[in-house]
């Protein structure tokens, strides 16, 4: 919560797993930690307070250091918004630091002085969706949308690396695409239960596809690992350990000169893609997403996507026994 010009604000944060609690009432900035680890995956009861210049936390019960507010002030003047979970993407921080991204985890009850706060009825919600009784380490994609990285236009060039794994019960379902205002791109989908890897230098469309041997093997709602690799005109497949590979003719064609964000799970309507036979939207799990150029090693978490759409960060629904 914060002022319209954010000199008085209030901000609850989780940096390296810890809570910290900053807040400012016009006269500078006071800061309160509390040293429980909270990245165990396990429920917390938490609590802030703010009582005639004193802040403090509790957490499940046990109290982190009092602090006094900088400044002689009394009031923490806000507008009448409070933002749960993360910021709107329109909305720029200025003063709370560098964790403005959502939080990747569920969050229960909620009380502000002690009034109960409607969760199911908020002015406005983006990306939330239900915490699972039995969940797993992933990303849930509803089959409606997408997520979106590198807003200013991914450059794939003559070589990429990239190492996923997911897990689906559909049969089709748009898993990446990297594309250009030209021809040049790159395209993982699962069409009809296969899996297709395309690439295009500006030179035609090559495509390694793996078909597994038994039918619905890789839509059986089990975990499975995929490796795409382009090299030059050369294509490679791999997926739980079975290599696929496709080489285009055109060996002087090297490099795939793509300009647009890396969508992952879909892509938007007005959007082109260059390597993809499908407009699915995929619908499952997915998780470990990595992208390698060389020694650039980018792994993406998917709660810091600039756009995302009928996705859930760091929230998948486990496996049925």
């Amino acid at each position: 919560m914060a002022h319209q010009n954010q000199v008085d604000y209030a901000a609850l944060q989780l940096q390296e797993g810890r809570l910290h609690f900053m807040f400012d009432l016009g006269k500078g900035r006071t800061k309160v930690w509390h040293p429980a680890l909270l990245s165990d995956g396990q429920w917390h009861t938490v609590k802030t307070e703010y009582f005639k210049r004193k802040g403090f936390l509790t957490v499940d019960g046990q109290d982190s250091p009092m602090v006094t507010t900088v400044g002689d002030a009394t009031t923490l003047d806000v507008e009448g918004k409070l933002y749960l979970g993360g910021l709107p993407s329109e909305y720029r921080a200025r003063n709370i630091g560098n964790i403005t991204h959502s939080i990747p985890a569920c969050i229960g009850e909620v009380a502000v002085n002690s009034k109960q706060l409607d969760k199911d009825s908020p002015e406005s919600a983006s990306a939330v969706s239900r915490c699972y009784a039995a969940a797993e380490e992933g990303t849930f994609f509803e089959g409606s949308g997408y997520a979106a990285f590198v807003k200013e236009g991914y450059k794939v060039r003559s070589d990429v690396n990239i190492t996923l794994e997911f897990r689906t019960s559909s049969e089709n379902g748009v898993l990446l695409g990297i594309s250009s205002a030209k021809v040049d791109a790159i395209g993982l989908e699962i069409v009809n239960g296969k899996l297709l890897f395309h690439v295009n230098n500006g030179a035609g469309r090559i495509t390694a596809t793996y078909e597994p041997k038994a039918p619905h093997t890789l839509c059986d709602g089990k975990w499975h690992r995929l490796q795409a690799n382009k090299s030059k005109h050369r294509v490679l497949l791999m997926v739980d350990g079975n290599t696929v590979r496709a080489e285009s003719p055109h060996t002087q064609s090297t490099s795939a000169d793509t300009n647009n964000p890396i969508y992952v799970g879909g892509y938007p309507a007005d959007v082109k893609q260059n390597c993809l036979s499908s407009q699915t939207s995929f619908r499952g799990c997915l998780r470990k997403l990595t992208l390698i150029k060389g020694p650039q090693v980018q792994s993406y978490d998917f709660s810091t996507a600039f756009h995302l759409q009928g996705v859930s960060p760091h929230s998948c629904p486990g496996t049925e026994s």
